[in-house]
């Protein structure tokens, strides 16, 4: 079985579709000859056609609104905004429009399209080019919400959700895009046991505490949670994949059996999903807490300079900190609290 990135995973993705589905077509800024800044789409136009992978004008409003024309026709865009910032433009589009058709139109006319959204940091780059904006479509009734973690779902999930009926905003962690996994994406284009979108995946099995984690958070859980084991602390990490739907029982069901949760995002903290994550678990979970839900994201701050990345971001003392907050003594392992001052791994 071979070696596969993230992009990889994503391209075949756009290229079986296409195939799949002569409806389905893929546009953006410099998506066609260029391939995308990322290069997800490289080669597609090349060997699809550039009546089914092209370029647009840099116009973000203009290439959603395009999109919705489209799908009124009976279409299938695909759709790429270059950055996660670069798609505020669209956002009148994708709220008042993308997201609202379905309802207006009482189900007669639904919006069948994918807006690919490159998010997140991790790639030391500037502001605009870094931003985790999931909460924003999260909030947006009518919309769907996809991150995948693992190379395996960039593919079952970009799949589904060119598939999916209804509009599907899909955040790909920027990150993760060079991350590699040995996949055989031919077998996952023709099975049918994969795991659907809106159900979590246990991503580690653990006893004491539940890490919630999606898209580029959840390597981190995973590697705190094997950085746990130094400390005697068996943590379980539950990898969310979508965002909406957003899959309570299986949270649930593994923070009833560990008796305690930390959610670990990106974003900054303040009105977050992780806060709707940890309500939901409160709400659904109190008699089984034997103590607080915490919560470990990115400083309430607009997203800093490349050198400054590090401390912005939470990393694996951040989540052990919080575990140790977690812990039957009262008081937190001060190691954990003083490295994550001082930034985070």
């Amino acid at each position: 079985m071979a070696q596969v990135t993230f992009a990889a995973a994503l391209n075949q993705a756009l290229r079986d579709a296409l195939a799949a589905d002569e409806r389905v077509s893929v546009f953006g800024e410099d998506v066609g000859v260029a391939g995308g800044v990322f290069r997800i789409t490289d080669g597609i136009a090349r060997d699809l056609g550039e009546d089914r992978c092209f370029d647009t004008p840099l116009a973000e409003s203009g290439i959603v609104g395009f999109a919705i024309g489209m799908c009124m026709a009976g279409l299938r865009p695909v759709v790429e905004m270059q950055f996660d910032a670069f798609a505020y433009p669209a956002f009148e589009q994708i709220t008042s429009h993308v997201a609202k058709m379905r309802n207006r139109t009482r189900g007669r006319l639904s919006l069948p399209m994918v807006i690919r959204v490159p998010y997140a940091g991790g790639i030391g780059g500037v502001e605009h080019h870094c931003d985790s904006s999931e909460a924003y479509y999260a909030h947006t009734p009518g919309l769907r919400v996809y991150t995948p973690a693992t190379v395996e779902d960039a593919y079952v999930l970009l799949r589904a959700a060119i598939d999916d009926p209804d509009p599907v905003v899909f955040l790909e962690p920027k990150r993760l895009y060079w991350s590699k996994a040995e996949v055989d994406l031919k077998d996952l284009a023709v099975r049918q046991d994969l795991t659907p979108p809106g159900r979590a995946v246990v991503r580690r099995r653990g006893d004491d505490v539940t890490l919630v984690a999606y898209g580029p958070s959840v390597p981190v859980a995973l590697e705190a949670a094997e950085a746990a084991t130094d400390e005697g602390w068996s943590v379980e990490v539950v990898d969310l994949r979508t965002i909406n739907p957003y899959d309570d029982d299986t949270v649930v069901e593994s923070v009833r059996r560990t008796g305690r949760c930390v959610v670990v995002q990106e974003a900054q903290g303040f009105a977050g999903v992780g806060a709707e994550i940890a309500a939901r678990v409160s709400e659904r979970a109190f008699h089984a807490l034997a103590a607080p839900v915490l919560r470990v994201a990115g400083l309430d701050i607009p997203y800093p300079p490349p050198k400054l990345e590090h401390v912005h971001l939470p990393g694996v003392e951040r989540v052990l900190d919080a575990i140790a907050r977690l812990q039957w003594d009262d008081q937190p392992d001060l190691r954990y609290v003083e490295s994550a001052r001082g930034g985070s791994r």
